[in-house]
């Protein structure tokens, strides 16, 4: 039992269904009983209203029905009830209720009873007044000054201040910039009125001010001229809260200095008359209400504040004093005072259970019972000891950032992908050009090594695939217990994949040792999707447009033991062609060489050839694998197809830009149809209606164009993910061609496809051709650096510009190609941060790519097929000897915090230029030494004629160090600069110095 709990002294609960909010509650001595005792009167949005004056029960008879005085049923509902002096010929105290539609003021008589059933209570209506307009809240207060008299304001649910003078209604005003009504609250210092926008902002307006201004009868635009006399109202000052406001009020009592208390949705803030803030407390909870009290302490203000928490806290400012444990959530809190006790605080909940209690302790008299005593066994905590400094051990041992699993895994997931093709199929698009678009079943079995508990099983293939189910919620699985999952796979798009690889995701919770409950786990498995779902076999093609050739050291291999599900219709019957149709794409033609061990594949599209190849390739290592031949290399010995690829490239691009353009067309029009709407709001609502002056047919037609917009670009935006799937297929067949070109590891290879495909998905903020450039960039300048000097000045550089769209492609392509020849002349792809050493010519040579020589083609190799001579901008070069291999060396060391591309652009460079750029830095520098050393010349003269005959010889010994140092840093700029044949003729003077 918690020491910090309030004491319960009395308690009611208030009819059933009832619904009560902040307002509904209040406290006074409303009978006028002359005691000063306080009685509680309770109001509730069902209408009935009821008084109580609650005693402590002595004995267990009775109840809150001997507590209740009052109570009586109202025809509306009752938002707000306060107690004041609100009749102008009575000093008594009298009840204020107000409804959505009425004000009423009623008298609470007390008849003193004779009998056993005690005093009697009557509600008698003084007056009451139909409002115009739903009322929202209500203040009162001696407005204007007045003495011993109490005016009511109404605020209404459209900004409106209705003001009441006893009996009679006064004047109204509106507020400016009115959208919801907020809390309304009375400063009878200051004589202003002060309430919470819905611009979250604390606004101030003086009793003098509301009075003087417009009449507001009807609302008025802030923005429109006043049709009556008066000022415009404004308030007197404002603050912004920064959030919307839940209760607000303005303590009067004495020892409390001039203060505005303001409870936020997430602060509280106190200010003075002047709206300065005098302190602001964040709370780390939901509030609900809150009260201000007398502080014995001078200058300060203690507080009542409620919480969805179910806790009534006590504040002195912004220190907490004391916190009590209620059993609801208070929407209204009032202390008062009764006979038996004063400072009882009264908290009412939103489903009307009515507390009285007060602040103390209930101390807890459990004493916990004695263990008994006995024996430890020594060895028994040994062994346990020392099973825990294992554990300990082996897990300070792993440096792994993810914890290693179980040596018997929790779950095995076995996925198994149907040969046959449905029947029917499940495709949601039954054919694309005439074509029947196929599905395939996948099975997923599972089996639980352990119990699992909330298993759920994610699917995801790469567009324009899809699935027939993409999740699924598994029920627990016991110890040994297995489940089978089912799907379909099938296109559903018009255009190939980039990869036929589907991953399927289980997160389940297994319990352990430490967590009895459940520890949450995600396992991962792939599966791969056969090509016969995209592609159908088809007749050969004769000219084609784009060709690539693999070289094997094996001989041919009939194509239709490969590829058995494509060669049912084949044409060829000695296998040598094959041909496959993808439903939503080219032809794409393999072809296998007569005379040599090459196979070539030819299409139409550059991007629909990468799955056929990869599959080939794929086919090949498993065929020579089962036939036992560890031997088996291959290898790409024609030109890397760099300007097929950058079309593909520029297409993509050109495609962001265009989205880049449909949004910024999109944002000019839709704020060009709110200011037209703005303008039609303020024609419509003058009085004095004026001609549109075809602000109408504006409106349409930007409308239009609006809508025109957005439907290019959500056409734009398809065609992008398109173009987005092609630039991945066409990246994954130039990796493929490099990795056999130069013979890459599987590691090298990943690093590779890590670069050129760094992200799997556009995003407006950032895409493909930023990402890849910067990747490219960090390779060139790492791994791929021409020397360890490159390297080391490359790592150096902290940070980096921020990705962006860029203006074209030309420096991502100029990249991407000083990549390829750096990789082509040996460089090597590593995450380490070693300086990457070029390979020399004769160790290159031995270690030809893949390992195969290239064969020459012969006449009439490849059949009847026709085949054009292949043009491509990048073309391999054989190796440089040792002299022209160290000329390109020393033109290399010139760059050094150059970027990729302009170092290749200066390795072209003419000789006889660069002779001209030595020929200028040498008189540079020679000009630069001739003036510091007369400079330093004319110091010493000066120096000398005030300086006696020993400074004399320190100013001649300093100015022969300085011109020593001088000389050599011109010497060592010189060197920095000098071209390659400068360092070689050094090379020469230093050997001969030193024989």
């Amino acid at each position: 039992m918690s020491l910090f709990k309030a004491r319960d002294w009395w308690s009611a609960t208030l009819g059933e269904g009832e619904e009560f909010d902040q307002g509904c509650l209040c406290v006074g001595d409303v009978d006028n009983s002359g005691t000063g005792h306080d009685k509680i009167v309770v109001g509730s949005y069902m209408g009935m209203l009821r008084i109580f004056f609650p005693h402590a029960n002595k004995s267990s008879e009775g109840g809150p029905a001997d507590a209740q005085l009052l109570e009586v049923q109202l025809q509306n509902a009752i938002i707000q009830v306060e107690v004041g002096k609100f009749i102008s010929c009575s000093d008594l105290l009298h009840l204020a209720v107000l409804h959505p539609r009425k004000l009423s003021v009623y008298c609470i008589s007390g008849t003193a009873g004779h009998v056993d059933h005690g005093d009697q209570y009557q509600l008698k209506l003084v007056y009451e007044y139909n409002l115009q307009r739903t009322a929202c809240n209500m203040t009162y207060g001696t407005f204007g000054g007045v003495t011993d008299h109490h005016y009511l304001c109404i605020q209404s649910m459209d900004g409106m201040l209705m003001f009441f003078e006893q009996d009679s209604y006064t004047f109204g005003r509106f507020l400016p910039g009115f959208l919801l009504p907020g809390p309304l609250a009375y400063n009878p210092r200051t004589d202003s009125f002060l309430t919470v926008s819905s611009a979250r902002q604390l606004e101030s307006y003086k009793y003098e001010t509301l009075a003087v201004a417009s009449d507001a009868e009807t609302r008025q635009d802030a923005n429109m001229p006043l049709k009556s006399g008066g000022k415009r109202l404004m308030p007197d000052w404002t603050f912004v809260l920064g959030e919307q406001a839940l209760d607000l009020c303005v303590p009067s009592f004495s020892h409390s200095s001039a203060s505005i208390l303001v409870l936020g949705e997430r602060n509280l803030f106190c200010f003075d008359d002047k709206g300065h803030i005098r302190f602001m407390k964040k709370l780390e909870f939901n509030p609900s209400c809150f009260l201000p009290y007398a502080s014995v302490t001078e200058g300060t203000i203690n507080l009542l504040l409620g919480n969805h928490t179910n806790t009534l806290q006590v504040y002195q400012n912004v220190t907490l004093k004391w916190a009590a444990q209620l059993s609801f959530v208070p929407v209204a809190v009032r202390v008062a005072n009764f006979p038996e006790l004063k400072g009882v605080v009264v908290s009412l909940s939103s489903d009307g259970h009515l507390l009285c209690s007060y602040m103390g302790t209930d101390p807890s008299f459990f004493t916990t019972p004695k263990v008994d005593a006995r024996e430890a066994d020594y060895e028994q905590v040994e062994a346990e000891m020392k099973k825990l400094q294992r554990c300990i051990r082996e897990l300070t041992r792993t440096q792994d950032i993810l914890p290693k699993t179980d040596a018997g895994e929790d779950l095995s997931v076995t996925s198994t992908v149907s040969s046959r093709m449905d029947k029917p199929s499940q495709a949601l698009i039954q054919d694309i050009d005439g074509l029947p678009v196929p599905s395939v079943t996948v099975q997923v079995q599972l089996k639980a090594n352990c119990v699992l508990q909330t298993s759920k099983l994610f699917i995801c293939v790469q567009p324009p695939l899809a699935v027939t189910q993409e999740q699924f919620i598994l029920e627990p699985l016991g110890v040994g217990s297995k489940k089978v999952v089912e799907f379909s796979a099938f296109l559903n798009g018009r255009y190939p994949p980039a990869d036929l690889t589907g991953d399927i995701i289980i997160s389940y919770s297994s319990p352990t040792e430490l967590n009895p409950t459940g520890c949450p786990r995600v396992l991962q498995s792939k599966f791969i999707l056969p090509l016969a779902l995209v592609c159908v076999p088809s007749s050969p093609a004769k000219s084609t447009k784009f060709k690539i050739t693999v070289d094997t050291n094996q001989p041919p291999v009939d194509l239709s033991s490969i590829f058995r599900e494509f060669s049912a219709i084949a044409e060829d019957k000695d296998g040598n062609c094959l041909a496959f149709q993808f439903l939503s794409g080219a032809k794409v033609t393999v072809l296998a060489s007569k005379t040599s061990q090459r196979y070539r594949v030819q299409s139409d599209s550059f991007e629909d050839m990468w799955l056929v190849v990869k599959e080939l390739v794929q086919r090949f290592d498993q065929h020579f694998s089962k036939l036992g031949i560890k031997d088996f290399k291959k290898s790409f010995s024609g030109s890397l197809p760099l300007q097929d690829y950058f079309l593909s490239v520029d297409h993509h691009f050109q495609l962001r830009v265009n989205a880049q353009r449909y949004q910024d067309l999109l944002s000019d029009q839709a704020a060009q149809f709110r200011a037209i709407q703005r303008r039609l709001l303020a024609r419509f609502k003058d009085k004095t209606p004026a001609p549109l002056q075809n602000l109408d047919t504006l409106l349409d037609a930007t409308y239009s164009q609006m809508m025109a917009l957005a439907d290019a670009a959500a056409e734009n935006q398809v065609l992008l993910v398109e173009a987005f799937v092609r630039v991945r297929s066409a990246t994954h067949l130039l990796v493929l061609l490099l990795s056999l070109w130069q013979g890459l590891t599987p590691d090298q290879t990943a690093i590779l496809e890590a670069t050129l495909l760094p992200v799997l998905q556009d995003t407006p903020q950032l895409g493909w051709e930023e990402c890849c450039d910067a990747a490219v960039s960090h390779l060139l300048r790492t791994c791929l650096s021409r020397s360890p000097k490159d390297q080391a000045i490359s790592l150096a550089q902290a940070g980096g510009p921020v990705l962006g769209l860029p203006q074209d492609t030309s420096r991502l392509k100029k990249h991407i190609t000083l990549l390829c020849d750096r990789i082509g002349k040996g460089g090597r792809l590593t995450l380490c941060s070693e300086a990457n050493v070029q390979v020399p010519a004769q160790v290159q040579s031995l270690a030809a790519p893949g390992g195969v020589e290239p064969i020459a083609e012969a006449a009439g190799e490849w059949g009847e097929v026709d085949v054009p001579q292949e043009t491509t901008k990048f073309i391999k070069q054989k190796q440089p000897s040792k002299k022209v291999k160290k000329e390109k060396d020393s033109k290399e060391k010139k760059d050094v915090s150059k970027e990729p591309s302009e170092a290749a652009v200066r390795e072209e460079a003419e000789p006889l230029k660069e002779a001209k750029k030595e020929k200028k830095e040498k008189k540079e520098s020679k000009k630069d030494s001739s003036k510091e050393s007369k400079e330093l010349k004319e110091e010493a003269k000066k120096e000398s004629k005030k300086e006696s005959s020993k400074e004399k010889k320190e100013s001649k010994e300093k100015k022969e160090k300085e011109g020593k140092e001088a000389g050599k840093e011109s010497g060592d700029k010189k060197v920095s600069r000098k071209s390659s044949v400068k360092v070689k003729e050094k090379k020469k003077e230093s050997e001969a110095v030193e024989d």
